[in-house]
């Protein structure tokens, strides 16, 4: 007992039975003597939330307020509360778009910098309740997380912490409490809320201070009302910033971080700017927390809609190879698609979204290597449940597990015959942990074993694509593991 309580093993443990998550109790006992033996100590697991979160893989931002109707991104804290009226609103639009289109969360910004509120909040007239619409009754937050619960999604929020409009603001301890009421309001009253979504934007106030933020009180409030909640933000706690707008997350890209090294950006020197940002692309290979990184970007040139956007909103073809380098790349999919001033998404953007999806749909329809013969270059010695063929199950809670350290390592699939692919997708066992550090994929022929692409880390989801090729015989080779390699989910598919 000695050994579990030094590891703190119990905590994630308990939280994976608490989701309701399948990995026996055996294959965790078995795969910790894997841990044990590896140079390292037991690495940072998964919470719960953070497992069912990256599983979603898609997002949805949505960006609304008062600069869809001033043609703006950011506002200044001054615009009339009258020109919000989106006659049209329909938050099930939204909603049934998103589920449609394959996202499992939609994230709203209830409050963006300019300070008005998509809620009729009591601690500020500046919201949809000094607006003309619905007589300013209206309440856009609890419209949309309704919407989602019918639709059998995820809601989240998005509170700016600047507030361009709040006279408080830059009297750090008064600005400070203002945010956490309406903080406590939206966390309060609108039902579970999955993912709360800080930047940190920051400025001066009325009195020429620039404010200081109380973290730690913003995140303990989420954490009060919504435990559940997973945090974003550039610091963390939960989840990290991929470091860039576009989409696109690093390769390598570790799920773990290094905290020491990381401090806010806006606060950090010249010289260490270049560092953070590496290390939020990339994660940190050792790193002592699990964080792992969203990669946000939006569907059009700006985060809230403009007319003369209609024309730019990103092909298919973009948005599939944003998929591969963000999902397939460890990291989850946030996708801004913002409506307009009827309160609709417009029929181009729901048109590209559900081409999207049909066009993932196709990429992945056939796994070539489901159920398929497979062998391995060795299994965890305890318990041989944990064989290759687990990997081939489309269950991620089961894995193949190789030897106690055991790297090099390698799965290997009999197609049975001859078969083109040009497609790969690999998942390791993350509940236990990201270990794989550098893998190859390789096919048999008459002249031995040919190298078709190398890669470094998997972690949730790895994708590949390469020139075709035809083999009865592939392998994933695990070159460099932290500890025993875990292997979830190894799958081919033929795309044209």
């Amino acid at each position: 007992m000695k050994i579990w309580k030094t590891a703190t093993f119990t905590g994630s443990l308990g939280e994976m039975f608490q989701a309701k998550l399948r990995p026996a109790l055996v294959l965790v006992l078995t795969l910790f003597a894997g841990w044990v033996s590896a140079p390292n100590s037991l690495p940072p697991f998964p919470s719960a939330s953070q497992l069912a979160w990256q599983r979603g893989e898609l997002t949805m931002f949505v960006h609304f307020g008062v600069n869809t109707f001033t043609d703006r991104e950011w506002g200044d804290g001054k615009e009339d509360p009258k020109i919000f009226n989106p006659a049209k609103l329909d938050a099930r639009q939204w909603a049934r778009t998103a589920k449609a289109s394959g996202f499992k969360l939609v994230i709203l910004t209830a409050k963006h910098h300019d300070g008005f509120c998509l809620w009729p909040s009591k601690y500020t007239d500046h919201s949809v309740q000094s607006s003309p619409w619905k007589n300013g009754r209206g309440d856009v937050v609890r419209e949309l997380a309704d919407a989602c619960r019918d639709e059998g999604l995820n809601f989240g929020i998005y509170l700016s912490p600047w507030d361009r409009h709040e006279k408080t603001y830059g009297d750090s301890p008064r600005y400070n409490e203002y945010y956490v009421n309406q903080l406590t309001e939206l966390l309060r009253n609108y039902g579970p809320v999955a993912e709360v979504w800080f930047d940190g934007a920051c400025g001066e106030g009325p009195n020429g201070k620039r404010q200081e933020y109380d973290w730690e009180a913003f995140r303990a409030t989420v954490r009060k009302h919504q435990p559940q909640a997973v945090i974003f933000s550039n610091a963390g706690p939960d989840l990290r910033w991929i470091g860039n707008e576009q989409g696109v997350a690093g390769d390598p890209n570790w799920s773990t971080i290094d905290p020491v090294k990381r401090t806010s950006l806006g606060e950090a020197a010249d010289g260490l700017r270049d560092a953070i940002l590496r290390s939020l692309q990339h994660g940190d290979e050792g790193g002592s927390v699990w964080r792992p990184g969203e990669s946000d970007v939006s569907i059009r040139p700006g985060w809230f809609w403009h007319r003369k956007e209609d024309e730019k909103v990103r092909s298919v073809e973009n948005l599939v190879e944003l998929y591969f380098r963000s999902v397939g790349r460890n990291s989850l999919l946030l996708l801004n698609v913002p409506p307009n001033t009827d309160g609709l998404i417009c029929e181009t953007d729901v048109r590209r979204l559900l081409e999207f999806r049909a066009e993932l749909d196709r990429i992945f329809k056939t796994d070539i290597a489901a159920g398929k013969s497979a062998t391995a270059s060795s299994t965890h010695e305890n318990h041989a449940a944990f064989g290759p063929a687990a990997a081939l199950d489309s269950n991620p809670d089961t894995c193949w597990a190789a030897g106690a350290g055991a790297a090099p390592a390698w799965l290997e699939v009999d197609l049975g015959q001859p078969v083109t692919f040009n497609t790969a997708s690999m998942q390791e066992a993350i509940a236990l942990g990201q270990r794989i550090a550098e893998y190859h994929l390789e096919y048999r022929d008459a002249d031995g074993w040919n190298t078709i692409v190398t890669g470094t880390t998997i972690g949730h989801k790895k994708l590949d694509q390469f020139q075709p090729v035809t083999a009865q015989r592939v392998r994933l080779v695990i070159d460099r593991s932290r500890a025993c390699p875990a292997i979830a989910g190894f799958s081919l598919y033929k795309s044209d």
